[in-house]
């Protein structure tokens, strides 16, 4: 007699077979284990640089022959810009800066020394309020304990010029449109042409008259356009709805849409590498993410690159999409031309040329 059929070990049999397909797909690795990994390293290096710091700068009439001056020099939440009057009032109207700070002695004598900031109406409130507390608690360390007498006082009344306030959707909406254009560049191009040549559509271009590198541009020039039109909702709903500041108008608006242009140029090389490169269809998100998934999280995205260690800031500076948040926001808030942003866009042209060197090497028509 034959065996007894074992149901458990039919269903162990189809559990191992599964798991076999599963640890052999790409994707499923990759989004399972991968990413998550990534997510857990990437955040866990932010503030590992030395966490967070305000940028504040020293007036050029501050007295530097007192024991508080060296002492702020060494507080690790400060950093100290030095710069030119003109360039520090720039920062401080464009909130770039938090404070100028100014110890001058004080006539009275006690306490020996006063400490007055100028700021701008960009800088936030609470910024400032943080900064007069690191202040303060500079100043009772510094004192003698034994005694009364403080060193120094804060003046409560914080010199304000005018400025630009820098709201959230100034960093958020250059960051968001780049990797619109990112993952539209490298997955919309990848899957387009993968498609195109696994059914043979390719190939039947071929008995018409029109040549081989029509064929490439007509299809991609679709993609662009459509693109195009994506970034002018994004644009204009960030400047309508949410006060996107676009410094000098509609100027502004026509630069920001010609540097959308040249990113997608730019990202599109990768969608071609990768429709060449994946053998099906399932293969192609594991070879995309390997450019896109690391811009997502490194580029300056969702905050800025400056949270991070030094060392993973060299690796940030590399990636395209950096180069091309840096210049969106330039060109939007500080009233840069695209002249003024060149190297950010030399960045991201020398990446298109290595893209599409690689592409041409590895495209196939079949």
């Amino acid at each position: 007699m034959g065996r007894r059929y074992s149901q458990f070990q039919a269903m162990l049999a189809i559990t191992k077979a599964s798991l076999k397909a599963t640890f052999r797909s790409p994707s499923s690795v990759a989004f399972s284990i991968g990413f998550p990994l990534i997510f857990i390293l990437v955040f866990g290096f932010i503030g590992e640089g030395g966490g967070f710091s305000y940028d504040v700068s020293f007036d050029k009439n501050s007295d530097t022959t007192n024991e508080l001056y060296l002492t702020l020099k060494d507080v690790p939440a400060l950093h100290f810009i030095n710069k030119s009057e003109s360039l520090l009032k720039e920062d401080l109207e464009r909130g770039n800066l938090i404070a100028v700070i100014n110890i001058q002695k004080n006539p009275a004598g006690n306490p020996a020394y006063i400490i007055n900031l100028k700021s701008s109406e960009a800088v936030k409130h609470s910024d400032l309020q943080v900064l007069q507390s690191i202040l303060n608690g500079v100043i009772i360390q510094s004192s003698d304990t034994s005694n009364t007498k403080l060193l120094a006082k804060v003046n409560p009344e914080i010199q304000k010029i005018p400025g630009r306030v820098y709201r959230e959707i100034d960093f958020i909406l250059p960051g968001q449109l780049g990797f619109s254009l990112l993952g539209a560049g490298v997955f919309g191009v990848a899957f387009l042409f993968f498609n195109l040549r696994q059914q043979l559509v390719l190939k039947r271009f071929f008995a018409t008259p029109i040549t081989r590198p029509y064929i490439v541009v007509g299809e991609a020039l679709a993609r662009v356009i459509f693109q195009m039109m994506a970034a002018i909702i994004i644009i204009g709903l960030g400047a309508f709805a949410f006060h996107f500041t676009l410094i000098h108008g509609f100027l502004t608006f026509i630069e920001l849409m010609f540097l959308s242009f040249i990113g997608l140029i730019v990202f599109m090389g990768y969608g071609f590498i990768v429709s060449n490169l994946a053998k099906n269809e399932s293969a192609i998100p594991p070879f995309a993410n390997l450019f896109t998934f690391p811009q997502l999280l490194l580029s300056g995205t969702f905050f800025p690159i400056t949270v991070f260690p030094k060392w993973l800031q060299f690796f940030c500076n590399l990636l395209p999409l950096t180069h091309f948040n840096n210049a969106m926001r330039e060109i939007s808030f500080e009233g840069a031309s695209m002249l003024s942003v060149w190297q950010d866009i030399s960045i991201l042209l020398l990446w298109g040329i290595i893209l599409y060197a690689i592409a041409i090497k590895v495209f196939k028509w079949e």
